[in-house]
């Protein structure tokens, strides 16, 4: 198998994994901040004084994240820049908005929300590995689908990637989305991330205040962790029953 179809057949067997490597993330996240609180690391040590400061830090570019998550679905049209997994799935090419800007600004999102999770660990070898490791594994899934987004739009796509970059926005070239902002579709399709990143931030910090006397646990986190769940409950609700959150082509 030559090189090309050997990447792209790699990325598609990563794209239907693609929701496994939260969990290898968590878990070995887990295993790195403990280990790092009993070895005393030097960036744990560091902080430990100003940990609530540090979580803030921490949160702020989790958040940053989800935003970008946020922006970039709220302006999208149906079967686009979905959470689907089983197959490659583009009705039309997104080229405005965010999208003008960075090709693939829902990754960029993710990485900055489970970026900000790896740094709460305070272990530095592990951040350094996530970091590389999101790249090796992402950077195979968004060959694959451009794979296929080259097949399907032809010269439209080649020439909006020609001037878009990948993964670094390149704020200059933003043009204005096609489509109106919908609140719908945000609250629709990313109830769930935010209730798992308060909840994750949550966890890592009850290890924190578990593992060392002297730090308590954040009760701000635990209050958005508490608001953010009820919310996700009641909505998932509304979904499941209602035609409140439904929209015509979104």
């Amino acid at each position: 198998m030559a090189l090309q179809e050997e990447l792209e057949s790699q990325g598609n067997w990563l794209f239907r994994r693609r929701s496994l490597l939260p969990l290898i993330v968590l878990f070995v996240g887990i295993w790195a901040q403990i280990f790092t609180i009993h070895t005393s690391g030097i960036l744990f040590s560091t902080v430990l004084p100003y940990w609530q400061g540090y979580e803030c830090l921490c949160l702020f570019i989790s958040l940053a994240g989800m935003v970008i998550r946020m922006y970039t679905v709220g302006h999208t049209p149906v079967s686009t820049s979905g959470r689907n997994t089983a197959k490659q799935v583009a009705d039309s090419l997104n080229t405005t908005g965010i999208y003008s800007v960075i090709r693939h600004p829902l990754y960029l999102g993710n990485f900055l929300m489970w970026l900000g999770i790896a740094l709460l660990t305070c272990n530095i070898g592990f951040t350094v590995a996530f970091v590389l490791g999101y790249w090796i594994y992402y950077e195979r899934i968004m060959y694959a689908e451009e794979q296929f987004l080259r097949r399907k739009f032809g010269d439209v796509y080649l020439n909006w990637a020609e001037r878009t970059p990948a993964f670094f926005p390149r704020f200059r070239q933003f043009t204005p989305s096609d489509l109106p902002f919908s609140w719908k579709k945000v609250v629709k399709k990313e109830k769930n991330g935010v209730f798992a990143l308060f909840l994750l931030f949550s966890l890592f910090d009850f290890i924190v205040a578990w593992q060392i006397t002297s730090v308590s646990a954040n009760p701000g986190l635990c209050a958005m962790t508490l608001v953010s769940g009820i919310g996700y409950l009641v909505l998932k609700y509304i979904k499941k029953h209602t035609r409140l959150l439904n929209e015509p082509g979104r």
